[in-house]
């Protein structure tokens, strides 16, 4: 593994440009067009007319939203589950004490009484986009990867009406991720029926609720038993670091505004990466090789091999920052975004190294189930093992219980089976 020698900062994670552009010259009058009202019922009316949206009706009443979506001076574009989608979810929370058989008006009666107000709001306002985004507008599945051009790969990002912020700024919203690769998608959730058209809106129907984030990356990665060796590192790289300053991988990990994705090896991946680059390092040295390896996996086996004065030279903060960038996207993508062929991915690295290849991504999906069966996340050098994504068990695990697919305010998360060198 060569040290990377340059790496001061990570990308500025948003970029906004707007251009204004006028004239003087005086704009001839004309009559204006008189539009006929439309006859279609507004959104509310449309989710009461079909029974089967009966319990997302239902949360949205509980959530205090009739307002929101029955305004008519706005457009919006609601996602919205049938019933069974509703009834799974549902299912989920109460660990198993709803059954999905049970008739609607013990769903309803859970909703209405067990489903906090704010919750079921907040629900409602993450699955509602304040605009019209039709079927059209969405890249469908002959959609062109082409990774150098912004917002043309993965999926499109926009604002839903929910503020996870509002004593912050008024203006925040969370970003939800339609896409028509690999199927039709928000998120990571199905989308499988579109455009029912509302006078103030449009509905796609969706196989169960996207639920908003509530927690950031740092937040899972400092948490979780499995990723000890992945705090640890992202702490050394952080060493020297202002804290709270954007060239810090805490700070781009624990705040609202970056919208990435991780790659995070386990800790026996780390385990063994480890092992093996620090045995070779010894036996450069000239260490017997049978010693180099004892010595090597005593030194690997706990976190603190980050920060152990005695590998300090080997495990430099630059050397760790290098290789962890090296495992994050500059967008979010879920698993179902990801492309059948392998197909290469810049990574934070290339805002270092502008002419890094990058990772190359594969994902394989076993119609007719639309979800993925199976992802890899490789270098692109093959100095290391393709990664596994640790896919979850069950489609559709929340976080912090599920491996891939975990969905955070800044970002998404994946667990993987190895480590990736960038060289």
């Amino acid at each position: 593994m060569q040290t990377i020698k340059k790496i001061s900062s990570i990308i500025a994670l948003f970029i906004s440009v707007i251009s204004i552009s006028s004239c003087n010259k005086e704009l001839e009058q004309v009559n204006e067009a008189v539009i006929a009202p439309s006859t279609l019922p507004k959104l509310d009316q449309s989710l009461r007319n079909n029974a089967d949206f009966s319990l997302y009706y239902a949360l949205v009443v509980r959530g205090n939203q009739l307002s929101l979506i029955n305004d008519s001076t706005r457009s919006f574009t609601m996602f919205v589950p049938g019933n069974q989608g509703i009834k799974a979810l549902i299912n989920a929370l109460s660990g198993g004490l709803v059954p999905t058989n049970a008739p609607n008006a013990v769903f309803e009666s859970f909703i209405n009484n067990q489903v906090p107000v704010a919750q079921a709001a907040a629900i409602v306002q993450y699955n509602t986009i304040p605009q019209v985004i039709r079927a059209s507008s969405i890249p469908n599945t002959n959609f062109v990867f082409a990774p150098t051009i912004p917002n043309t790969y993965f999926n499109f990002s926009y604002p839903s009406t929910l503020n996870p912020l509002p004593s912050v700024s008024p203006l925040l919203r969370l970003n939800v991720f339609p896409s028509g690769i690999n199927g039709a998608w928000l998120n990571n959730v199905p989308i499988f029926a579109f455009d029912r058209e509302a006078s103030n809106g449009v509905i796609h129907q969706t196989a169960t609720l996207a639920i908003p984030a509530q927690r950031t990356l740092w937040d899972r990665i400092s948490g979780d038993t499995t990723l000890k060796y992945l705090k640890a590192a992202v702490e050394r790289a952080d060493s020297g670091v202002v804290a709270n300053n954007s060239s810090s991988l805490v700070w781009v990990l624990s705040n609202f505004g970056p919208d990435i994705t991780v790659f995070a090896p386990v800790d026996t991946a780390f385990q063994k990466t480890l092992k093996l680059v620090i045995a070779q390092a010894l036996i450069a040295q000239g260490i017997p090789p049978q010693t180099a390896l004892q010595l090597a996996t005593n030194l690997s086996s706990t976190p603190n091999v980050f920060s152990n004065p005695l590998l300090y030279g080997a495990l430099t903060a630059q050397t760790v920052k290098g290789i962890l960038v090296y495992h994050i996207l500059g967008k979010r993508a879920y698993t179902n975004n990801m492309p059948t062929t392998t197909t290469a991915f810049p990574t934070l690295l290339n805002t270092v190294i502008a002419s890094h290849p990058g990772v190359k991504l594969k994902a394989t999906i076993n119609p007719p189930n639309p979800f993925v069966a199976s992802a890899t996340v490789k270098d692109v050098y093959n100095n290391s093992p393709a990664a596994n994504i640790i896919i979850n068990v069950s489609p559709l695990t929340p976080e912090p219980f599920g491996t891939s697919d975990q969905e955070y305010i800044n970002g998404v998360l994946h667990k993987i089976d190895a480590v990736l060198l960038p060289q």
